[in-house]
């Protein structure tokens, strides 16, 4: 192979005060920013819808299995170009996202697009983790006084996440490797970043390798965290208990 590696190319400087090192930086940034917050909205969604998905009231159940059938189902890049190119146009608060600057505006409806798409995995994770306890659970909240909300609160859902949290691990980590097809709307997150480098040096293995341990680090990091949480909230005699 007559390919000349050039390692030294992060370092130098397209423009004034910045180097290719920066762009990577600055991309890893915007991912792990992307990444974190739509994870937060995807948890607290997918919560509630994971909830509703057990509640004995077969409308809210329906509503949210519902949300489920049609997030899984339509592919993520497809949705993220309904988020940035129509949304706007119909949602109430659209003429705010349209009044942000382009990066922010990419930002949010790479966040939201993100958030709402991983909301339905996690309902899915959910709902599972809950049906999967006995029944005389729920019934022994019922009977010591607790209404249906705080049997959810104390019993069900506590329980539920413990046995979810390996799924849920996975869930985490896709979200950032998903925040990929942000760049289809032009946010320069970590692989837009690595792509626009190629474009300006021509090094690619460079530049990839450099992404690749980008993401590398940032599962490793996502994994160490969910497995020192998962040794901190388990109980004895529950499954995968240490």
């Amino acid at each position: 192979m007559n390919y000349q590696w050039h390692w030294n190319v992060f370092l130098q400087a397209p423009s004034a005060n910045t180097s290719y090192l920066d762009w990577l930086l600055s991309g890893l940034g915007v991912t792990l920013s992307l990444g974190l917050a739509s994870w937060l909205i995807a948890l607290a969604i997918g919560t509630v819808l994971g909830i509703m998905r057990t509640l004995p009231n077969k409308w809210l159940a329906g509503l949210a299995a519902g949300y489920v059938e049609l997030f899984r189902n339509v592919p993520l890049l497809v949705q993220i170009f309904i988020w940035y190119f129509a949304m706007p146009e119909i949602l109430p608060f659209g003429d705010a996202i349209k009044a942000l600057n382009p990066m922010a505006q990419q930002f949010v409806t790479a966040m939201l697009c993100l958030g709402l798409f991983t909301a339905a995995r996690v309902c899915e994770q959910l709902r599972a983790g809950i049906e999967s306890l006995p029944k005389g659970q729920k019934n022994a909240g019922l009977a010591v006084g607790f209404t249906l909300a705080q049997t959810y609160r104390y019993v069900l859902l506590p329980m539920s996440f413990r046995i979810v949290l390996p799924p849920l691990t996975s869930e985490f980590l896709n979200i950032f490797k998903n925040s990929a097809v942000a760049s289809t709307i032009g946010l320069l997150e970590l692989a837009a970043q690595g792509r626009q480098l190629v474009d300006y040096t021509a090094q690619p293995y460079e530049a990839f390798i450099a992404v690749t341990v980008a993401y590398m680090l940032i599962n490793i990091s996502v994994m160490s965290l969910m497995r020192w949480i998962e040794h901190k909230t388990s109980l004895p005699g529950l499954a995968g208990a240490k």
